[in-house]
């Protein structure tokens, strides 16, 4: 499968995950979550950031819901609740955000 974007052709998995983690992008974000039915807002985009982030900074790391919770909260100055964060991302905040992240799809079982 592909995405196209800016006339670019990225190649993506069956899953729709990006093939190649240097195709990214944050227009290649946006296209993704298109597909997803999600319209990016800044709480997302912390999400994405944070996602990235930890997966380039700390050896590939996959944080679970309640580590996103948290991290979110301190950020956004707020208590959140799994609710909250499903909201923004329906399809699992660890998952569909590593996907919109540009990130390769997660090895981990469960949310928490």
């Amino acid at each position: 499968m592909a995405l196209e974007v800016n006339g670019k052709t990225i190649p993506t998995t069956d899953n729709d995950y990006l093939e190649n983690l240097e195709d990214w992008n944050e227009d290649v974000a946006v296209a993704i979550a298109e597909i997803e039915k999600i319209e990016l807002t800044d709480e997302h985009w912390d999400v994405i950031h944070y996602l990235r982030d930890q997966h380039f900074n700390n050896a590939g790391m996959e944080p679970n819901e309640r580590q996103i919770m948290k991290e979110m909260a301190k950020k956004w100055g707020r208590k959140l609740t799994s609710k909250d964060m499903y909201k923004l991302f329906p399809l699992m905040p660890s998952k569909q955000g590593r996907k919109i992240a540009g990130l390769p799809q997660s090895t981990r079982k469960g949310g928490y």
